[in-house]
């Protein structure tokens, strides 16, 4: 069970004597072994009123390195982390409202309130839980922005002409993943009846069904270093186009693709290279489009992987040493051929589990290779390959 911090820990958190309690709490272990050594520790340096609010946040400041930039004072819930977005995307979204007076209707803690404020003209945050809106205010300081914040519930609006922008919460009580946009909190059709009319920005899940978010005139998908991060729902005039993938890498350089673009493509024979596209633009249904730009083509018209005989720049391509019909019999036999015993596989449109099937292959040699298992029509394919190292 997560750690529920009140006000007064914010409050003690927030002061001198809780920042000198964090500093000297920051280099324990803190892990399962060393779990009794360290409470006794903290109590000892805090006392036992806020021992566990400060154990609490100094591990949650370690799991944030990894999420959010330049985080090391910041406050947090366990919840309010793991819902937050990477810095660079929430630096993405907030750069396409630049200069827009917004409103983020579900503050939280303030991660993407903070990006917001960046790229402004003015910018508000707001919240109904108390407690998160007093880390969002300390959050907001370290960061050096100042957005005006109020206690409000997301769906009694307390802003007029901003862009609206809400992060639901997608998980129950008792922590258990909510799937049906019905069981968001607040639940996204009342979100978007509350703001109607108005310019909305929804951050869901990247499964969202662009059927039930009929308001949502874009739906983009956003990857960061080649995990699918977030669907963006634009609703009113931030719409730009229906369907937009955006690929971001955490060196700062992004690529953007959408429904506009061309996708005068169909399948054909495999040429020298197989080719999995970003998951963004995958579940943005933009695979063909993706196929245009780069001179690719499709293996199968219902399949993702693409094909052609130069891959893309930078990104983790297959070139095809030789393919066929797949069996596993046949596989083992040019494994074994190859004398390949590191061993890759990736499956799409085959009911396979890649780590089942390479513990019955038992790949044994000095070699590695890649197998891509897909499907050309109805017909099973294997293509073994060589990696080139990219990322996508």
């Amino acid at each position: 069970m997560a750690y529920r911090f009140s006000l007064a820990d914010v409050g003690f958190l927030r002061s001198a004597e809780g920042v000198a309690a964090l500093a000297a709490c920051a280099e324990l272990s803190l892990t399962d072994r060393s779990r009794i050594a360290d409470v006794a520790a903290a109590r000892e340096i805090v006392g036992a009123d806020f021992a566990a609010a400060v154990l609490e946040t100094v591990l949650l400041r370690r799991k944030s390195v990894s999420k959010v930039d330049s985080a090391t004072g910041w406050l947090f819930t366990g919840d309010a982390l793991q819902q937050a977005s990477a810095s660079p995307v929430a630096r993405h979204r907030a750069r396409r409202l630049a200069g827009r007076d917004v409103h983020d209707v579900t503050c939280s803690i303030g991660a993407d309130l903070v990006a917001l404020a960046g790229t402004a003209s003015r910018c508000a945050g707001s919240d109904v839980d108390e407690v998160r809106l007093a880390m969002a205010a300390h959050n907001c300081a370290e960061a050096g922005v100042t957005p005006a914040l109020v206690r409000a519930d997301a769906l009694h609006p307390v802003t007029k002409n901003t862009v609206v922008v809400a992060d639901p919460a997608r998980r129950d009580a008792a922590g258990r993943r909510a799937w049906r946009p019905s069981d968001f909190t607040p639940p996204l059709d009342e979100l978007a009846e509350a703001y109607r009319g108005r310019d909305l920005l929804v951050k869901c899940s990247p499964g969202i069904d662009p059927s039930l978010v009929p308001w949502a005139g874009e739906v983009e998908l956003v990857s960061l270093d080649g995990g699918v991060r977030e669907a963006a729902l634009y609703g009113g005039s931030l719409a730009g186009v229906a369907r937009r993938a955006t690929v971001l890498r955490g060196d700062g350089t992004q690529w953007t693709i959408t429904s506009d673009d061309p996708d005068d493509v169909g399948a054909a024979e495999p040429g020298e290279w197989i080719v999995d596209p970003d998951g963004a633009v995958v579940r943005a249904g933009l695979v063909r489009h993706y196929a245009a730009r780069h001179g690719l083509w499709q293996l199968d018209e219902r399949i993702a992987y693409l094909t052609g005989d130069t891959p893309p720049p930078g990104v983790r391509a297959f070139r095809v040493l030789e393919h066929g019909p797949y069996t596993e019999k046949s596989l083992r036999a040019v494994l074994k051929k190859r004398e390949v015993g590191r061993l890759e596989i990736l499956v799409r449109g085959l009911d396979v589990d890649p780590d089942a099937l390479r513990r019955r292959l038992k790949p044994r040699g000095h070699a590695e290779a890649s197998v891509v298992l897909t499907r050309i029509g109805r017909s099973p394919v294997a293509f073994v390959c060589h990696a080139q190292s990219g990322q996508k």
